[in-house]
């Protein structure tokens, strides 16, 4: 395989059209060895489709798709995990059990014991598979991702419908998938995710990616200053001039402002009380939303 490029998976020009749709368009993408990347995207965008195809699931209607340099082939599934954000697991098995099935299907794979203690298992290994909890189901889906000890681990929207403490659990579990040298390929609707787990971020729209980088640099480039919520409720008429641009919500007037100190002194000479109000850091939401048109 060709070891003069730190990308572990790359797209050139990859298409997939369905009759006269295409959701996928020319679409050329750089995956570096040891990172999570995140594929973001709305609903339609064309992430599901391009997953499907670098996962070897759905051919592509023209383009490449590259492994390690080298053209996708017979064998590439062997190097790959997938965590499915809808699988049916067999009926009446034990999660044990169930991890005996999955293993049965490769000829490499991790130590059992091990994989059992990463994917935090232990207590329901004698648990019906079909009876578990949203978090325990995820990471018993993790652990079948990870039963051949892929190098590639592809997280179709892992923690949708978990509640916090058990998706920055999954969170904590991802971490350590990278820290084992793993690419980690993470699609997801929860921008707070994709900040904290992903090291380069590539936004889809229309089938095509409009933005990528890391997050830091994503927002440094089209983000500057902060932005500063006031409640409606604690404005006594119009909002007079103040240095920022304005956004009227539903409830409150946002601000976005590169001179915080300023915008603060005019809203103090217009008797408006910051008692409620909100200074904060542009994020992911800001930069979806922008990139995206906000199409939601």
């Amino acid at each position: 395989m060709n070891s003069n490029t730190d990308s572990i998976l790359e797209t050139k020009n990859l298409v997939k059209k369905y009759g006269d749709l295409t959701a996928v368009n020319c679409l050329n993408l750089k995956i570096k060895e040891g990172i999570c990347f995140g594929l973001l995207g709305s609903n339609g965008a064309g992430k599901t489709t391009t997953l499907e195809m670098i996962e070897s699931i759905v051919k592509p209607t023209s383009g490449e798709i590259l492994f390690r340099g080298q053209p996708i082939g017979k064998g590439y599934h062997h190097h790959i995990g997938i965590q499915f954000q809808h699988t049916s697991l067999p009926d009446k098995l034990k999660v044990k059990e169930v991890l005996i099935l999955f293993k049965s299907f490769y000829d490499k794979s991790m130590n059992m014991d091990e994989l059992i203690s990463w994917c935090d298992l232990e207590e329901i290994l004698d648990r019906d598979s079909n009876q578990l909890s949203g978090g325990q189901r995820q990471r018993l889906l993790l652990a079948l991702g990870l039963v051949n000890d892929p190098e590639l681990l592809f997280l179709d929207e892992p923690t949708t419908g978990l509640d916090p403490q058990a998706r920055r659990l999954f969170w904590q579990l991802v971490r350590s998938v990278k820290a084992r040298n793993k690419t980690v390929v993470l699609t997801t609707h929860y921008m707070e995710e994709a900040y904290e787990l992903c090291d380069e971020i590539g936004i889809m729209e229309k089938g095509e990616i409009i933005a990528q980088g890391s997050p830091d640099k994503l927002l440094s480039e089209h983000f500057q200053g902060l932005a500063i919520r006031i409640p409606k409720s604690d404005l006594k008429g119009p909002l007079g001039t103040v240095p920022g641009t304005l956004f009227d919500l539903p409830d409150s007037i946002e601000i976005q402002t590169i001179d915080v100190n300023g915008t603060m002194k005019a809203l103090l000479d217009q008797n408006i009380s910051l008692a409620h109000v909100q200074v904060r850091s542009r994020n992911l939401d800001d930069l979806f939303l922008r990139m995206t048109g906000d199409k939601k």
